[in-house]
């Protein structure tokens, strides 16, 4: 911090007073830092006289009272802080507000408080008046350090350290109970631990954990959501709860609480319905260009395949499969309808589609429809239900699956979050979780490119928006 002398404040003084220029110009002239001290430096001036520009040489201490007599003029009259200095003669004005802090945060007490350390002593010294130990003393306190330290190893051994048999002097059971069989001085001293240490962490452990809500809603979310969720969405969760926390301690606490995503690491089996070309085959008029900032716009499908278990007449294990037809928005990844079934069948596609253009069809533009060259998008029935609605039919390249990633994702994401290392043992059962999913995958799983929202919510806001 730069410090001024008198003759150079007053220098800037006179040529203030004598009408040379405003505060900012002769800062600049001068090379004052700030204006704000040149406005200081004439206010102190008119008040005080040369005295007001001194450099004290001493530190003055006010009493409370008169802090308390400042105080309450400060708030009885409002005015600023540089007003009530020159009043009351404080040459820092910011030593009021200092003082103002204290007084609301601790009362009268804060005010008495003096800034830095405690004075000196002038007493002299205690002499160390620590009696010299007798032989025998010596010798039983070596022998209780002996048999501290030795139950300390045993305690070491019994929580799984490999500790070597010679370092142990009886038996490990004779030691079970040190930390009542010892002083706590002893202790230390045995394992060489400072007891400032000890104490501080003593103090530590008996301190109230900071996180708990947090935690709790951590576990919270984890369970809700069926560990599907990471930390980056849990964060995310817990800003729409109104808890602002960075998302680097969100991963800590996840990581001290064991709780991590661990679904998404398994690749599943693509099941494809292309069976050569039975009809015709539309352009790929989406060519990946999956983003739409219109609702119902582009829709795309496709078909996967799951595994159930049941028994047959004879008590035996058998393994069936059941065949899911969803139709899904690119605008928010929502949904639109889905069909399962024993077998791919036309019927279960053909259900999804009617649904489908009954729910989109209050989009103002002409949809597409978007699938891979399997057999049930090139048959008639589908074809002719889509020129029949004025609907463009687009398809995915033969056996790339990259054209058609929206869906493919989703069939990840739902296989990972509810398939995969789970059993059904019933098409019903089946069937019921599936519902669920999605269900949930639709109105309360969250994704981040959705500004943290899930897609039915995302629609509802984006609606809202353009009303």
């Amino acid at each position: 911090m730069v410090k001024y002398n008198e003759e150079f404040k007053q220098e800037v003084v006179n040529a203030y007073l004598s009408g040379e220029g405003g505060y900012a110009f002769l800062a600049k002239k001068f090379g004052v830092r700030s204006k704000t001290n040149i406005r200081k430096w004439v206010s102190a001036f008119k008040q005080f006289g040369k005295q007001g520009l001194l450099n004290k040489k001493t530190k003055t201490i006010y009493p409370v009272q008169f802090k308390l007599d400042v105080l309450n003029y400060k708030l009885r009259t409002g005015d600023s802080f540089e007003k009530v200095a020159l009043k009351f003669g404080i040459h820092e004005p910011p030593m009021i507000s200092n003082w103002l802090g204290k007084w609301q945060m601790e009362g009268i007490e804060g005010l008495s408080k003096q800034k830095g350390r405690p004075t000196m002593s002038n007493k002299p010294k205690k002499k160390n008046t620590t009696k010299k130990l007798t032989r025998e003393q010596q010798l039983e306190k070596e022998i209780e350090l002996l048999k501290a330290e030795n139950a300390y190893l045993k305690k070491l051994r019994a929580s799984g350290i490999n500790i070597p048999n010679r370092l142990l002097k009886q038996n490990p059971e004779s030691s079970m109970n040190s930390e009542k069989e010892f002083r706590l001085v002893v202790i230390l001293e045995a394992i060489s631990f400072p007891k400032s240490t000890y104490m501080y962490w003593q103090k530590q452990f008996d301190k109230k954990n900071p996180d708990e809500d947090i935690e709790r809603l951590i576990k919270e979310i984890t369970e809700k959501h069926n560990g599907n969720y990471g930390y980056r969405r849990i964060y995310i969760e817990l800003r729409k709860r109104g808890y602002v926390v960075n998302h680097k301690k969100i991963l800590r606490i996840t990581n001290k609480l064991g709780i991590t995503c661990t679904k998404f690491t398994r690749k599943s089996r693509k099941f494809s319905t292309y069976k050569g070309t039975i009809g015709k085959i539309a352009k790929n008029l989406i060519n990946r260009r999956f983003y739409t900032n219109v609702p119902y716009q582009k829709i795309t499908t496709d078909t996967t395949e799951f595994k159930y278990y049941t028994t047959n007449f004879e008590g035996k294990m058998i393994i069936k499969k059941a065949y899911l037809d969803p139709f899904l928005d690119m605008f928010n990844g929502e949904i639109l309808s889905f069909r399962l079934s024993k077998r791919p069948n036309a019927k279960s596609i053909l259900d999804a589609l009617n649904e489908a253009i009954e729910v989109s069809e209050a989009c103002p533009y002409r949809r597409t429809i978007h699938s891979d060259q399997g057999w049930g998008y090139q048959m008639k029935a589908f074809t002719k239900k889509l020129k029949d609605n004025n609907i463009f039919q687009s398809m995915s390249r033969r056996g790339n699956c990259l054209d058609n990633s929206p869906m493919e994702n989703f069939f990840g994401l739902m296989k990972q979050e509810m398939y995969y290392g789970k059993t059904y043992h019933s098409y019903e059962e089946l069937n019921q979780a599936i519902t669920k999913y999605i269900f949930y995958y639709n109105n309360e799983r969250i994704k981040a490119k959705l500004t943290g929202m899930s897609p039915v919510e995302y629609r509802f806001h984006i609606s809202q928006l353009s009303a």
